[in-house]
């Protein structure tokens, strides 16, 4: 007996197929991945389920038995929960408030806050993590509000749970917290249906595979019969030869120091330098105040103490806007807060950071000149649309991580800081993002970039500074890279001090 059966599912959008009689099959207690590049349809698949979007044909099973799904109400009443990519969290509501968000005042007219809290914190705790439920949500690091996503989830007893790339935002402890819970819920029989672009978690967790492509399902696939090759050629229709681009650095003089920057608990006394041309990564776990030190540095929050240095000179910036004007740009770790305005066109958001590139001597945009200038754009980063007027909400999440990076490079900047710049993204897209960090660093551009992908920070920088806890705790040289040696400082423990 499968949990869930969708069968022929289809959906169109102004007349443009995102789904094209689609099949998934998942049964009870198992943990099946759902995968393909950004457009493919999967998160337009999982809407359907979820009652976010009515399919407009196929057929939706749930135990054999055929139901109609027409609104979220709807779903939650057959027991599916999803958790999306990009929260559903009201940020001004408490975490308890949140996580029992569609149970309150069912139970008469007064509210047991004590009772609802002490519930929030013991569903919390289940999955190995301890918030204080008291805070708003709104206050939470991306990392909390996630934990809090699941803890909702879980409170409406589901039996099949929908999980939309839940460790983007997690550090390594966080994601084997995570699989904990998962495989807790696999043996309570639920069906688990996880979308990720990180294969080696969907080997490590999952049973079987479903590649999405083009809005067409390829059949599924026993995780312990394929392999990662198999896969990505499924996805991309080829197969990966070289993930990094290779690199012949021509490093310069030095563009950008910092000097014992500190902003409250989550950065105090930072201190760097980057040269022209140079990648610079920025490791550590979830929580060490690696966003916090750029966001310091890119005039975001005021600085409590500490200098910044460009080019030799002292520089104070009491804005974004004072950075951006001496040439430095931040494609940041939230995209849909601080990188786009989604209700704006494609076009519309990349001129933003360059107005002045694209108007006329009377002070009026040359239409033509920025559409050109938004359509070369749109091709450099392969961004998946038939109009550069699209709305930037209307995208896929990967796609609307282009066109943040797309904004940015229209601004020409002397330093690029990059947050979690593949978050979200599938592994085409991947490449083409390391191939124009690559290219920006070849024309001298400084490259700052924060990832929680160990791999992603070896394979494309050429130093890298491990924060913890507020702190940097070690400089690497290219020489030096290694996972173990990241992990080390990242955790805090020095090898000479572990035995075995």
């Amino acid at each position: 007996m499968n949990r869930v059966e969708l069968r022929n599912i289809s959906k169109s959008f102004g007349g443009i197929a995102a789904l094209s009689n689609v099949t998934l099959k998942v049964m009870p207690g198992e943990i099946h991945a759902l995968v393909g590049e950004n457009g493919a349809g999967k998160s337009t698949l999982m809407k359907i389920l979820s009652g976010a979007y009515t399919k407009d044909t196929g057929k939706i099973f749930i135990d054999d038995l055929e139901v109609q799904i027409r609104n979220t109400h709807d779903s939650k009443k057959l027991g599916i929960g999803i958790i999306y990519q990009e929260f559903s969290l009201v940020p001004e509501l408490s975490v308890a408030e949140n996580v029992f968000l569609n149970k309150l005042g069912v139970t008469g007219f007064w509210m047991n806050w004590s009772k609802i809290k002490k519930k929030a914190e013991e569903l919390i705790q289940s999955i190995g993590f301890n918030i204080d439920t008291s805070l708003k949500a709104g206050d939470l690091s991306i990392a909390e509000q996630q934990i809090v996503e699941i803890a909702k989830a879980l409170s409406e007893n589901v039996k099949v749970l929908i999980l939309d790339e839940p460790s983007a935002v997690l550090g390594p402890q966080e994601i084997v917290k995570l699989f904990d819970t998962l495989k807790k819920l696999k043996k309570e029989g639920v069906a688990i249906i996880y979308i990720s672009h990180h294969l080696g978690e969907i080997f490590q967790i999952a049973d079987r595979i479903t590649v999405l492509k083009d809005g067409t399902s390829s059949g599924s696939l026993l995780v312990s019969e394929t392999d990662k090759d198999s896969i990505i050629k499924l996805m991309l229709g080829r197969s990966l030869d070289k993930m990094y681009p290779l690199r012949d650095p021509n490093i310069g003089e030095e563009v950008l120091k910092v000097v014992d920057i500190s902003k409250g608990e989550k950065v105090k006394g930072v201190s760097f330098m980057i040269k022209e041309g140079e990648i610079l990564g920025i490791a550590g776990l979830v929580g060490s105040g690696r966003s916090e030190t750029v966001r310091a540095i890119f005039g975001a929050d005021k600085p409590e103490k500490g200098r910044i240095f460009l080019s030799g000179g002292e520089v104070k910036f009491r804005s974004p806007w004072e950075a951006v004007r001496m040439g430095i740009g931040m494609v940041p770790e939230d995209r849909k807060q601080h990188g786009v305005i989604l209700s704006l066109t494609i076009k519309e958001n990349i001129s933003l950071t360059n107005l002045m590139g694209i108007i006329d001597h009377f002070g009026f945009i040359n239409a033509k000149k920025e559409k050109n200038n938004t359509i070369e754009l749109i091709r450099k980063l392969a961004i998946k649309t038939d109009t550069e007027n699209q709305e930037a909400g209307k995208l896929s999440g990967g796609n609307q991580q282009k066109v943040v990076l797309a904004k940015w490079l229209n601004r020409n900047c002397k330093i690029m800081i990059f947050d979690e710049p593949t978050r979200g993204v599938d592994v085409g897209a991947k490449i083409e993002i390391y191939n124009l960090i690559t290219e920006l660093s070849q024309k001298g551009v400084a490259v700052i970039m924060i990832s929680s992908e160990t791999s992603e920070l070896i394979g494309m920088s050429d130093r890298i500074i491990v924060m913890r806890k507020g702190q940097v705790q070690g400089n690497l040289t290219k020489k030096e890279f290694s996972e173990e040696s990241i992990l080390r400082l990242s955790i805090g423990v020095n090898k000479n001090t572990v035995s075995g």
